[in-house]
């Protein structure tokens, strides 16, 4: 970590700030990182999710069986019809740090959330935040800008149904140049709906409800026909699980707790990942080795928990170790709900009892053909002498533990840390005399990499480009050594740099879909032109951009197309993998399967891929004469 610089330290360096400046002044504490919408656990989103929260804490209660939500451009609205709040607390609520219900465990004994800041934090991070409640046909309305309280209206009689009407429009200041993809929107509803079977959610128009719960949520994640068996359905009191085994690499694991998604899971995704261990090896009374069970597993774990403790305000991680305060442990809830619902439904039914042996065993003979193999490729990883020749290391990495002191500073480091994996010496070169070797490394590749699509894992370890870069990133063993928090696939702007990055991420797809999956590969977007003239200089990413530049810039000003990396100096280099970053997130949409779009892409020359490129490059074309028009 960088030394603190040294400075005085008196009575005047002491600042007592109330609940919005403080929330402005450091937004990360509260949302995580700000971005502009391009990616799904941007701030924008967790703001939406934050108001939705406590639509979903209604209902949990038993109150309200709609939500609807609408977003028009800028402005989100998201309506309840629970209990609505109490109208001599409207203002407290979203406006007084530490104050709401969720305190009393009577009246929210498993909330997402018990720290009563979600909408505050909404509030102070918007240009416009209003609060409507309905409740018993009477109705309060504040609204509120910046946090700072402009109209308190009077109770007043209302027609309406009893809830909750919250409407904002995030801070332009804070987010800037924000745009909502209504993708990452849908993602986050439909899980909301797969939680909470029977919840009726209608966002722009479009129903979303699921009436098999977790279920629902792994039929629409993976292809039937690559399923070794049909998933597997449990649900008992506080708890709900499902799984199944395809063909795919690595884990496809999907936590939850109390509703919220869970992405970097916790105490139950572990308690789920030892649990399934041991009551496999229990029920066929064999000891199989743990990669075999949970290679290729597909799951869904969903528990609620009174009280959660989250590792973070954007409670994207469980700390909780028990159920509820003198209750079982969150490890031995699970285990014990396993061990006797797992092996009565394998009793039960044998033909899926058979499957899932053979899925083990398939994985078994296969890591035994391997392991040869990956010992005379790690030797060969340490005689290429990686981190001198292939890697140019950062300081911090994403699988360290944090130090006693400054834990929180150098959290926000690991979280930040990324690879850039690029091809040839000059583009290398460009980001390694650029880049923060606080958290940034880079890989250099020699050369277009091999199409691994249809290829066994064999491939990775023969292969000399694959086994390094496999090290490089200390994922061989699965996800949990993982170095850097982002991948993120840095090539040139032409047709040559675009096959590298399918190539890489062919790659990816097939042996470590986790990393795509778990939303850890990333293409960085760099400028495709520079527009300048004596007293600026503007640069863009796209021909609008560009058209939108000349005209501001005026009098025939200077254009640089940059065609590779290497062409853009590090000087300039520096502001594209700084703080403006522009990284693309590498996405899998719902239901999309993982070998189906490998064989559409990078399979045999097929008619359909033909008439999709024609379509599409039709549409560019048409594009550009449109622009030139213009």
């Amino acid at each position: 970590m960088a030394a603190l610089q040294e400075s005085n330290y008196d009575e005047s360096s002491i600042r007592s700030l109330d609940w919005r400046e403080h929330i402005r002044l450091r937004p990360g504490m509260y949302i995580g990182k700000l971005g502009d919408g391009a990616s799904p656990d941007d701030g924008i989103y967790v703001l939406v999710k934050e108001v939705i929260d406590n639509c979903i804490d209604e209902h949990m209660m038993g109150f309200g069986k709609q939500i609807e939500i609408t977003i028009d451009d800028k402005t989100v609205t998201v309506r309840d019809f629970g209990r609505g709040i109490p109208l001599g607390k409207v203002v407290d609520v979203v406006s007084k740090i530490n104050t709401g219900a969720k305190y009393d465990s009577k009246a929210f004994q498993k909330s997402v959330g018990l720290n009563g800041v979600g909408t505050k934090a909404v509030n102070a991070l918007s240009d416009y935040f209003k609060v409507e409640s309905f409740r018993d046909g009477k109705t309060k309305t504040a609204e509120f800008d910046k946090g700072i309280l402009k109209v308190e209206s009077d109770l007043e009689i209302t027609n309406e149904s009893n809830g909750t009407k919250v409407t904002f429009i995030p801070d332009t200041s804070v987010f800037k140049n924000f745009k909502f993809k209504f993708e990452y929107v849908e993602d986050l509803l439909w899980n909301y709906c797969y939680l909470n079977a029977g919840l009726v959610i209608v966002f722009n128009k479009k129903r979303f409800v699921s009436r098999n719960g977790l279920l629902d949520l792994l039929q629409k994640k993976s292809s039937e026909n690559d399923l070794r068996y049909p998933i597997v359905h449990l649900k008992g009191e506080d708890i709900e699980i499902a799984f199944s085994h395809n063909n795919d690499y690595g884990e496809d694991l999907y936590s939850f707790v109390n509703g919220q998604y869970t992405t970097q899971g916790g105490t139950h995704q572990q308690a789920f990942r030892e649990a399934f261990v041991k009551t496999i090896r229990d029920f066929y009374k064999k000891d199989y080795d743990v990669a075999d069970i949970r290679q290729s597993i597909v799951g869904a774990v969903a528990i609620r928990v009174q009280e959660p403790v989250f590792e973070s305000q954007t409670k994207t991680k469980l700390g909780s170790q028990y159920v509820f305060e003198g209750g079982p442990s969150v490890k031995t809830f699970v285990q014990e709900f396993l061990s006797k619902e797992l092996d009565n439904y394998l009793h039960r039914n044998s033909e899926t009892a058979d499957a899932l042996r053979r899925r083990i065993e398939q994985s078994e003979r296969e890591r035994k053909e391997l392991s040869g193999i990956k010992k005379l490729a790690n030797e060969r990883a340490k005689k290429a002498n990686l981190h001198n020749k292939k890697l140019r290391d950062c300081r911090v990495h994403f699988n360290e533990e944090p130090p006693t002191k400054n834990k929180e500073a150098f959290n926000e480091v690991k979280d930040n840390t990324m690879i850039f994996i690029t091809e040839g010496d000059s583009a290398s070169g460009s980001i390694t005399k650029s880049r923060n070797t606080e958290m940034q490394a880079v890989f250099s590749l020699r050369g277009k990499p091999l199409n691994c699509y249809g290829l066994t894992k064999k491939i990775v370890y023969e292969n000399e480009e694959f086994n390094l870069l496999q090290h490089a990133l200390n994922i061989e063993e699965g996800l949990e050594g993982l170095r850097y928090n982002k991948i993120v696939i840095a090539t040139d702007a032409d047709v040559d740099g675009m096959h590298i990055r399918l190539l890489i991420m062919t790659f990816f797809l097939q042996f470590f879909p986790d990393l795509v999956k778990q939303k850890h590969v990333y293409i960085l977007e760099t400028p495709l032109f520079r527009v300048r003239n004596k007293q600026e200089t503007i640069y863009c990413y796209d021909e609008t951009e560009k058209q939108a530049a000349i005209r501001k810039l005026g009098n025939k000003p200077e254009i640089t197309r940059f065609k590779g990396l290497g062409e853009i100096s590090p000087e300039e280099f520096g502001r594209f993998i700084g703080d403006d970053i522009h990284l693309a997130p590498v996405l899998l949409e719902q239901g999309a399967h993982i070998q189906s779009l490998l064989e559409y892409f990078m399979g045999k020359n097929t008619p359909q891929r033909q008439d999709f490129i024609i379509d599409n490059l039709r549409v560019e074309v048409d594009l550009a004469e449109e622009t030139e028009k213009k």
